[in-house]
């Protein structure tokens, strides 16, 4: 089974000071710093997914590239792009999809098969998805209807169908250009019969690769029992793909059930965006110790104008829970005085009490037992929920563990 991590133009600054907070004057994004394949020994996923949508916009806005990081995606391919024409990466899967959660609200997909397998083949992807368009709803209770009597709504079967004739195109459109990239159709559905249905067609086709889509939204029981509807109507020779989705808890049954491949940017993205999951550990993940900067939080600033708080007793005091934090990490400070200085800090920046959260993060200190290259790096820096920086790193290795997790369960699947 393999992990697939899509990208979002994240990448860190090799070179950038923790303890002054400062970067290189003549460094530049995307060609100094470093991809988390890069920062860490070992690539943390098997491959890389780019959407389309993120390269080039969409009707929902521009693309995360400028226009000279589009330019140069489209020149040099994908490969040369990520810097994965290296031997250490050679191993590692390309795969382009068009990012159909930007244009969901649309009618109709905004690009043509023939736009998209051109964008497959210019940057040479090793697997590209076929053109889909979302439903965006779920109600298993459809598949109980009453003979006559279709109460699925007319809007989800367009979709439905719309994504069944676009994978019928690109098919085509792939034959015919002779297109290097392995052909991945896009299944939609509502309800796990209707999942079955489009897989069903799409193995007709002759797609041996198929994707589940529209499942982010979705409750792991209600993935579940999709995975399991196709699981009955698949060839043994399909193997399906979950768009989106990472449920480590339900992974032994996706794998008994022909998934051969998923992606998820949710370990990094759940490093900066959840309010307690931020660090990824086994049995249980940690939260990280916020300390934000006064001159880079909105909220703080807002109540520095207004003159709720005195400027320079925040920043007297987050210097204090930085000075603190780093004096623990060499043992010359004790867990209830950088409790202290957190809780004092917390009360000009964070409505929400995370003290008993903070407390069992001192004091296991997750950083020290872990052997990533960022925990081995930065220390309990790694810990601090304080800008770019370290907030990516985390989240740099939360894919470390989340595969390393992974992992070990494909390993149980095998031996059993």
């Amino acid at each position: 089974m393999k992990f697939i991590f899509p990208d979002s133009q994240d990448f860190v600054d090799p070179n950038f000071n923790f303890e002054l907070e400062t970067r290189s004057p003549t460094r530049v994004r995307q060609r100094d710093d470093l991809y988390p394949h890069e920062l860490l020994k070992s690539p943390p996923y098997d491959g890389v997914l780019v959407s389309k949508a993120v390269v080039d916009g969409s009707v929902a806005g521009a693309g995360k590239y400028t226009a000279a990081q589009r330019m140069r995606f489209l020149r040099s391919g994908v490969r040369e792009f990520f810097r994965l024409n290296k031997p250490e990466f050679k191993d590692l899967i390309t795969m382009g999809d068009c990012g159909a959660f930007a244009y969901i609200r649309e009618e109709v997909p905004p690009y043509t098969v023939e736009e998209v397998v051109t964008f497959y083949d210019e940057a040479g992807f090793d697997l590209g998805v076929a053109v889909d368009h979302i439903i965006g709803s779920y109600n298993a209770e459809l598949d109980q209807g009453l003979p006559g009597i279709d109460a699925v709504p007319p809007e989800w079967r367009k979709r439905q169908e719309i994504t069944l004739q676009l994978a019928t195109e690109f098919r085509a459109v792939h034959a015919s250009r002779k297109s290097k990239f392995t052909p991945v159709a896009v299944a939609q559905g509502w309800s796990p019969a209707s999942y079955a249905h489009a897989v069903t067609e799409l193995q007709k086709m002759g797609y041996d690769y198929i994707a589940l889509g529209g499942l982010v939204p979705l409750k792991t029981r209600d993935i579940v029992a999709a995975v399991r509807a196709v699981d009955v109507v698949r060839n043994s020779s399909t193997r399906l793909h979950l768009l989106g989705v990472t449920r480590l808890d339900s992974l032994k049954i996706f794998h008994g059930h022909g998934v051969a491949s998923f992606d998820s940017t949710s370990p990094l993205q759940r490093a900066f965006k959840d309010a307690k999951v931020n660090y990824y550990a086994d049995p249980e993940p940690y939260t990280a110790i916020r300390v934000p900067q006064v001159d880079g939080n909105p909220g703080l600033q807002r109540a520095i104008r207004s003159g709720k708080v005195a400027q320079d007793a925040a920043i007297k005091l987050e210097r204090q829970c930085l000075d603190l934090l780093q004096a623990f990490d060499k043992d010359q400070a004790t867990e209830e005085s950088v409790l202290d200085a957190l809780y004092s800090y917390s009360e000009l920046h964070d409505t929400s009490s995370r003290v008993a959260n903070y407390r069992r993060t001192l004091a296991d200190r997750p950083w020290r037992d872990c052997s990533c290259q960022v925990c081995q790096d930065l220390g309990i820096n790694v810990m601090m929920f304080r800008g770019a920086e370290r907030n990516r790193r985390r989240g740099f290795h939360n894919l470390y563990a989340f595969r390393n997790q992974m992992m070990g369960l494909v390993d149980e699947c095998a031996a059993n």
